[in-house]
């Protein structure tokens, strides 16, 4: 059962324990409010403010538990209020490990700050669940996509569209590190994890992936850098340094280019198209 005092009391001391800049947000010079204010968290939770604010003074509907697993996120609890916001609102809560999606405070902190490069927070299984604003410029927003094709591993031997924005000479490793990893994951989880069932799924869908299958590589890795091929700046090098969370399985991708190389000249112009890109979007009724 719904405790909605315990709720609305818990939501309201979070919401004012936080500060702009623990979210990514700009502080202003004229805030009073004491944290954040109603309609930045709701922004953050993706809902709308006057959903949250009801949930603030008690009223409203049960909320769902989607709608508790995105105020948690937006609200960047760690796994322990996590649950207890679940329980509060008469939800059993979440599995933890490498199944949730529930990013941990202090990776979406570092992720915040990530304003002027590529960058994403990605599963154990490829799917990507943040992205910056150039990370989408780069790749496209690969948060959209929905079932098995939300993993990079079941699109690249599935979707030929895929490949496209990688430098063809690459996609021999790319099939071998994917096929590699999935051994790997297969193994650790067990034969009824998700890793198994997208191993069901490649198995019976792509007949490259059966072939790079049974070769039965194990740790096959890139070098730390990835070639892609945009379809408006062109060509592009760029590093890739990956930040683990070992109690979600979640890893936080950073992609950079040298200092004065093309590719970082390439990246900078990808920011002012990925910028117009965004204030055209909000420009359409």
């Amino acid at each position: 059962m719904i405790d909605r005092a315990g709720l609305a009391d818990f939501l309201r001391h979070r919401r004012e324990s936080l500060q702009p800049e623990d979210v990514g947000l700009p502080r202003g010079r004229r805030r009073r409010t004491a944290g954040l204010r109603r309609e930045e968290v709701a922004a953050l939770c993706h809902i709308s403010a006057d959903y949250y604010s009801r949930l603030e003074r008690e009223r409203g509907p049960h909320p769902s538990e989607q709608m508790i697993a995105s105020i948690a996120q937006g609200l960047h609890l760690s796994l322990d209020e996590r649950d207890h916001l679940f329980r509060l609102a008469g939800h059993r809560p979440p599995t933890r490990g490498a199944t949730s999606e529930h990013i941990s405070p202090g990776l979406l902190r570092i992720f915040d700050r990530l304003t002027d490069t590529p960058a994403e927070i990605v599963t154990e299984l490829g799917e990507t669940l943040r992205q910056t604003a150039l990370g989408v410029a780069l790749t496209g927003d690969l948060t959209r996509y929905t079932g098995p094709s939300r993993s990079i591993g079941y699109r690249w031997f599935t979707d030929p569209d895929t490949r496209a924005l990688y430098h063809p000479d690459d996609h021999e490793l790319h099939s071998r590190v994917f096929a590699s990893g999935l051994r790997r994951l297969v193994t650790l989880r067990g034969p009824d994890s998700p890793a198994a069932h997208l191993l069901r799924l490649l198995t019976a869908r792509s007949e490259e992936f059966r072939a790079v299958w049974d070769e039965h590589e194990i740790g096959v890795s890139y070098n730390d850098r990835k070639r892609y091929v945009h379809p408006e700046v062109g060509a592009l090098e760029l590093n890739c340094q990956i930040l683990l969370d070992p109690d979600q399985s979640h890893s936080l991708l950073v992609y950079t280019a040298v200092p004065g190389s093309e590719s970082h000249e390439k990246l900078q112009l990808l920011s002012v198209i990925g910028s117009q890109q965004l204030a055209g979007a909000s420009l359409k009724p």
